[in-house]
Order: C-alpha cells, then structure tokens, then sequence
C-alpha cells in the first residue's frame, strides 16, 4: 500500500501511526498542541522515535466531546499539516469525517483520510476521497443498539462501509480497517473485538489498531489516562499477534518495540 510517497508492506510488517491531537480537550492530549511550535516538537519527537505516520486531528472525539466547526476545524488542522509537509518526508493522515475539512486538508498536503464513522456520518465523504485518489482509514462505528450478535453486527458494518467505498470508486486496495475501539462499544465489547480481532482479515483490507490510553483500558485495570501506557503495550502486541497491520498511539518508541517483539513471535507461528 502507498500511503503519500511511502510504500507500506501491510503483509509482513507493522508500523506506528503517531497521534497529534491539535484540541484543546482531547481525552489524553488536549491543549498540548495547540500551539504550533508544541505541535512540531510533538511531531519531530514521534518521527524520531520511528512513528511511520503522523495523525492530525482538530477535533475531540472523546465521549461528551464539543463539536467544533467545520472553519475552525479547518483553522486548527490545515496549517499543522502545512508545516508537517514543509518540515519533514513523512505521510500525513487527517482524522476527520468532515468533507469539508478533508478537502482542505488534502489541498494542505494530506496523504490519508481517517473517518471514524467509516464514510457513514456526512456529505459525499467516499466521492472526495475517491475523487483525491487517496487511501482511507474506515474505522468501524454507529449509533444504533446492537440487536443480534455483536461481532456479526461489528462484522456487517464494516462490511457496509466497504460498500460505500466500492460504490464510490475508492479501490480496496486504498482501504484501512479500524476496529473503533472505544467508539459504539463498551469496555467489554472493545476487548471482544480484540481478542478476535483476527476475523477482520476476512475482509480483505490491512488493520489499523487504536486503543492507546483508551477507556477500555483504564476501565479494565482502574487507572487514569497518564498511566495507562503498560495497558497500551498490551493491547498492541495483542493486536498485532492477530494481524495488525498498523498500531494508533500516543507514546511512539514504547508502541513500536512492543510491536516488533509481537511481530518477530507472530512470523514464527
């Protein structure tokens, strides 16, 4: 997969994707990056410690989250990535399911969108994504109760935004998989989802895995955000024992030798 001007082998490695949150009330980072000589240091920081993608986001997605505006997500995001672009040689993804800020964002220099409802919240969000020619995250979420078996349910939603990508023209071989932790699931459904977290390579599409600093975490083990990196290790060699193809998190160096430790065991299996 060619994310920017990177190739990325989603069979046989992994790779970090580094989340720069430019909020001020994102659920771990927010107001550390706002302004924009934190958010350069936060990013040199995470390239030097072998993030392989740099995650832009302008707006919290935590629960009880503030919606922003679309101006004033586009005001917080779009200079970041021209900076990043300017800067250094490294992908850019954009955390957005706003087709508004994603087409500024791509006109900023972003190489990836990464929608959190999967294509399934606003606008033609898979006709400017199709239209770019750029690859996607589609991360696995919704607002209905679960009515049957909730990994059969998990499984046929994502399977709907693959429908929506194919109809839009996006090429499955430009689509990520996100499982959403945390997002249309309790503590307890994300760590099911986990812990079969291999059924999503069924779907033909390389994982991408987010769970750093989550609410499954610190409701798992009842501790706060700034101490939940020993949870986070965990979920990540778990995640790519199952196949994962690329890990979300906030602590880069820590996430990438927990990932290599589990990919070098996952080769010998």
């Amino acid at each position: 997969m060619r994310i920017g001007n990177k190739e990325f082998n989603t069979k046989t490695d992994v790779y970090i994707m580094g989340i720069l949150n430019v909020t001020p009330d994102s659920f771990s980072d927010g107001g550390l990056h706002m302004k924009m000589d934190d958010a350069m240091l936060a990013t040199e920081r995470m390239i030097k410690e072998g993030a392989a993608i740099i995650d832009v986001g302008g707006e919290s997605t935590r629960p009880g989250y503030q919606k922003v505006t679309i101006q004033e997500e586009i005001d917080r995001v779009a200079p970041v990535i021209e900076k990043i672009r300017h800067n250094w040689d490294i992908p850019i993804s954009l955390d957005t399911y706003k087709p508004a800020v994603a087409k500024e964002g791509i006109a900023a220099g972003a190489d990836l969108i990464n929608d959190i409802w999967g294509l399934k919240a606003e606008g033609d969000m898979a006709s400017l994504i199709a239209e770019a020619g750029l690859p996607c995250v589609l991360m696995h979420n919704r607002r209905e109760e679960y009515k049957k078996d909730f990994l059969t349910e998990f499984m046929e939603d994502l399977q709907e935004s693959l429908d929506l990508a194919k109809k839009a023209g996006i090429p499955k071989e430009k689509i990520i998989l996100d499982p959403g932790i945390g997002f249309a699931k309790d503590a307890a459904g994300s760590r099911k989802v986990t812990g079969h977290l291999e059924m999503m390579q069924d779907l033909g599409c390389p994982v991408l895995y987010a769970a750093s600093r989550k609410s499954m975490i610190g409701n798992t083990l009842d501790l706060p955000t700034d101490q939940r990196l020993e949870g986070t290790l965990a979920t990540t060699a778990v995640a790519v024992l199952k196949g994962a193809s690329f890990v979300r998190v906030h602590d880069v160096k820590e996430n990438l030798r927990a990932a290599k430790m589990a990919l070098a065991i996952r080769e010998e299996v």
